[in-house]
């Protein structure tokens, strides 16, 4: 990033002069509409400055509505910029704008993760985008950590299950990992937060473990099977969203789309194909044309159906329903 130079751009609090600085280059034609402009971390690594001092200056350019926070990319020059924005004032908001409640804190933490990803997420941030006090938000969480468990519950209990739902066991084995998937899509911190060994034990998250587990129940399969299926599909949802903070996470990091890192490895890639060493590997590679295109929500789909056609015979055998007509499947 640029620091600021000229008259003035030496006065004020730290925050108003990054504002000022970001706010020139979008005037100046240097960062149009759509661009990525610099996020927290890289504010605070060019500054010299903390987390919290970079999501105030983002906040305030928001408020100005000279950019806009978009899930997975991060903050943006918005679409539409004033042709005279504002400029910050240091006071102090009024009393009513900054007027804490627990709800407040989880929402904007919830953005912030969103927006920002999890590893920027912090306290401090948090109430600078509140604009409160450092300190506030410890009112009403004791940390971080609790920070987060209120925020995954949230995020968690944003989707539940019809009443009218099917009662074949595949179609709402389908619909219980859809709706999951389509949380992580939405919040894509989510899928860092547990693991299958020490998973997240949080209400809402055991709601859609409910579902699942019964949809599976009451068709003759035995205690562990059943749990080991349940645990086998939220492993497929889970293992394939952990890829979307970390694909987020990458093109915010290195300023570089997806397409345009691969472009770089090309002849990295190209060095390995011609080796020698790997001919499966080079033959299936060499077969694409113009390139594999990896796409999360179709390996989703892909394998969650993969997944349930196999499961489909244990679970009739199960319930006296498969070829094996009363057999039982699973551990003895």
């Amino acid at each position: 990033m640029t620091k600021p130079t000229g008259p003035g751009a030496s006065d004020g609090p730290p925050y108003l002069r990054i504002v000022a600085s970001i706010r020139r280059r979008i005037e100046d034609g240097e960062l149009v509409p759509g661009d990525r402009v610099p996020s927290t971390r890289e504010i605070a690594r060019d500054w010299g400055v903390a987390l919290a001092t970079a999501t105030k200056a983002l906040t305030t350019l928001r408020l100005e509505g000279l950019v806009e926070a978009r899930p997975r990319i991060g903050t943006v020059v918005a679409a539409t910029t004033p042709a005279r924005p504002p400029r910050a004032s240091s006071r102090p908001a009024p009393a009513a704008e900054r007027e804490l409640t627990l709800d407040r804190i989880v929402r904007t933490a919830v953005d912030m993760a969103d927006t920002e990803g999890l590893a920027a997420l912090s306290m401090r941030g948090v109430a600078a985008r509140l604009g409160v006090a450092a300190m506030s938000p410890y009112r009403y969480v004791p940390s971080k950590e609790d920070l987060v468990l209120l925020m995954a519950e949230a995020a968690f209990g944003e989707q539940g299950y019809p009443a009218d739902a099917p009662q074949e066991w595949r179609a709402r084995v389908e619909l219980g990992a859809r709706t999951l998937w389509g949380l992580y899509l939405r919040h894509p911190w989510l899928a860092q937060l547990g693991s299958l060994t020490r998973p997240l034990l949080v209400p809402n998250l055991m709601v859609h473990g409910e579902w699942m587990l019964s949809a599976l129940d009451g068709h003759g399969l035995d205690p562990v099977t059943l749990f080991d299926i349940h645990v086998l599909l939220y492993s497929h949802v889970q293992g394939l969203a952990v890829h979307l903070e970390w694909e987020a996470h990458a093109a915010a990091s290195t300023g570089q789309t997806d397409d345009q890192w691969m472009d770089s490895r090309a002849p990295a890639l190209r060095s390995l194909a011609e080796s020698g060493r790997f001919p499966t590997f080079t033959k299936v590679v060499g077969s694409f044309g113009d390139g594999y295109d990896m796409q999360l929500d179709a390996l989703f789909e892909f394998g969650l159906r993969a997944l349930l056609d196999g499961l489909t015979s244990i679970v009739d055998a199960a319930d006296g329903t498969g070829a094996a007509g009363t057999a039982k499947s699973g551990r003895r």
